[in-house]
This record gives structure tokens, sequence and C-alpha cells, in this order.
């Protein structure tokens, strides 16, 4: 797996559907760069059962985020048709009808190779052919990137294990708190909670404290 925090974003052109209906080409995370944050989240496949979970959950949470200046941004290795597909079925047929963040094709596996999310492996055998080994499907990769394009916090889960949205909004406004007060977050922080100075005695008075 790829440690991808404090580094530049891999970016990339692909289709996506956005507005829940509407294909388009190249898309790309980078358009958000001096403007947006970005959570960029993968999850595994199209028409499973821990995956439209999330993808109802972060929908949910979607104006919050927005509010925060933050863009979600999904990513699978299906089609654009399969994305779409599944969006015209309803949530009680287990379908994710009403996302209206996009979601992105990863249909050549490079963008979830480059976010070191990619559940399996290419390799040559011995007679030079191309073979894989594993799902070759994302693992369930989330990435909170600042508005430089610089990825400040990731979190890749296994396959059958949903993520908390909650934390990638506790997440998101730790980060937000720091470059707004210049305070570090210390363990358990959230909204409304004391942060504290990145110096010994910050430390020691919030230790003094809680």
């Amino acid at each position: 797996m790829s440690v991808l925090v404090g580094k530049k974003a891999p970016d990339f052109k692909a289709s996506a559907v956005i507005n829940g209906e509407e294909i388009v080409s190249n898309y790309s995370i980078s358009q958000f760069e001096g403007e947006k944050y970005v959570i960029f989240f993968f999850y595994p496949k199209d028409f499973t059962f821990v995956c439209p979970t999330e993808l109802h959950a972060f929908q949910e949470k979607l104006n919050e985020f927005k509010a925060l200046g933050c863009e979600i941004v999904a990513c699978s290795t299906d089609t654009e048709q399969s994305h779409w597909g599944w969006l015209q079925m309803s949530k009680d047929e287990g379908g994710i009808q009403g996302i209206t963040y996009p979601i992105v094709a990863d249909t050549t596996k490079t963008i979830s190779i480059n976010y070191g999310v990619l559940a399996g492996d290419y390799a040559y055998d011995e007679n030079d052919h191309l073979t894989a080994t594993g799902p070759m499907i994302a693992y369930r990769g989330l990435f909170l990137i600042d508005k430089n394009g610089v990825v400040r916090h990731q979190i890749v889960n296994d396959l059958p294990l949903g993520r908390n949205v909650n934390e990638a909004m506790r997440m998101l406004k730790a980060l937000i708190h720091l470059e707004t007060h210049g305070e570090v977050c210390p363990a358990n922080w959230d909204e409304g909670k004391t942060a504290m100075k990145a110096t010994h005695e910050g430390v020691a008075d919030y230790l003094s404290k809680n």
C-alpha cells in the first residue's frame, strides 16, 4: 500500500457520472485545487451490499461537507455505464438513486494503482503472458485532500469493512481547525473540544486540563 499523506494527490482524467445522471469524460479532481477540499473515496463494486450503504451515507452528509468547502468524489473500477445503471435503481432495490456527487469510472485500474488501493497484482508468467492475482478491484480507500492538492489523511479498509462517514467529517474539521487556528488536534478531538499548541508547554497545559 502506498502512503500518500504529505504528497500531491495523483491526478487523473477519466469518465464519470455527475449529478446522478450525466456521463462526462476527462473528469479530474485537480479542478478543485486552490478552491476546495476533496474527499476522494474508493469502493469495490457497483451492485453490491456494503457499498451502497457508504455511498448513501456520504450523500446524507453532502450538504454539511459542501458547507465546509469540501467536495465528495467516489470511484470504483466499474464502467461509467455500470455506475449510471446503478444510479437508476432505487434504494429499496439496493441501488444508489439520489446520489448526486461524482462517481469516477476507473476502468483501466490505473487510478486505484496510483492511490495504492488495488486489491490484486499484475505479473508475467513463465511464458511472458500478463496475469492477475486477486479480485483486481479497489479496497475501501479514502483520501482527504487539501486546497493545495496535498493528501492530509488516508485510510484503507478491507473489502467487507464499511467506513465511518462521521470520522471523515471529523478529520476534515480537524484540518480546518489546524489551518484556521494553528492548533493541533489531540486524540479524540472533535469540533468544540479543546485543541492545543504544538509546544511542550501546550501539551502540558492540555494534559493538565483533560
